[in-house]
């Protein structure tokens, strides 16, 4: 598994820099079921840069045009408490909306609960060892669910060597590799922090 490539193999490219907080379908996508409205802390319907001074970080090479089929949400942790239930709530929603969940099978099922797994161990890592996550996006295709937190610290996320499964504490990078396609860590030169992402795939 990677921990320093931006992107894994045959990438189709993450989330467009024009959608930010826009599904490409052309809606609002919020974390609120269609209607609802945005959760706190949740662009929705501009369609530039995450924060007002920096792009997301790790957005070197991401093309200019979405591709068909892709949809994007993004979740800003500023100023918010409780960030782990949080970011879990914003990616249910998410699921639904793009018909991950309610799960028909036993599977879709599986990949779903993943999927908020991962979100929460980034989420949790982003805590634990970098003053704390400072934004969410998750990028949707057919394939593939791509999940990026980024923060401000300096360190480098990696599975604890050797891994003992019994031992407590430093189990979610390892969590973190097992249940996903690939993983990664970018880094902007000359801007604070970085970003972690990974992939999963999409149920059968």
């Amino acid at each position: 598994m990677s921990t320093t490539r931006p992107y894994s193999p045959g990438d189709r490219g993450p989330e467009p820099s024009g959608a930010s907080g826009a599904s490409e379908g052309g809606a609002p996508a919020t974390g609120e079921p269609a209607g609802g409205p945005p959760a706190a802390g949740v662009s929705a319907g501009h369609a530039a840069v995450p924060g007002a001074a920096r792009a997301p970080q790790g957005t070197a090479g991401r093309p200019s045009e979405p591709a068909a089929g892709r949809q994007v949400r993004r979740l800003s942790f500023d100023g918010q408490s409780g960030v782990v239930p949080l970011a879990r709530d914003f990616t249910r929603q998410a699921l639904y909306a793009w018909g991950w969940l309610p799960s028909a099978t036993a599977d879709q099922r599986a990949a779903a609960e993943d999927v908020l797994l991962v979100v929460s161990e980034l989420v949790t890592n982003a805590c634990l060892h970098a003053e704390g996550p400072d934004e969410l996006w998750i990028t949707c295709d057919k394939k593939v669910i791509r999940l990026e937190v980024s923060d401000r610290g300096t360190g480098q996320p990696a599975p604890r060597t050797p891994h003992r499964a019994g031992r407590p504490g430093g189990h979610g990078m390892f969590i973190v590799q097992r249940l996903c396609l690939d993983w990664g860590v970018v880094r902007t030169p000359g801007v604070a922090g970085k970003t972690v992402w990974a992939e999963l795939g999409a149920p059968a």
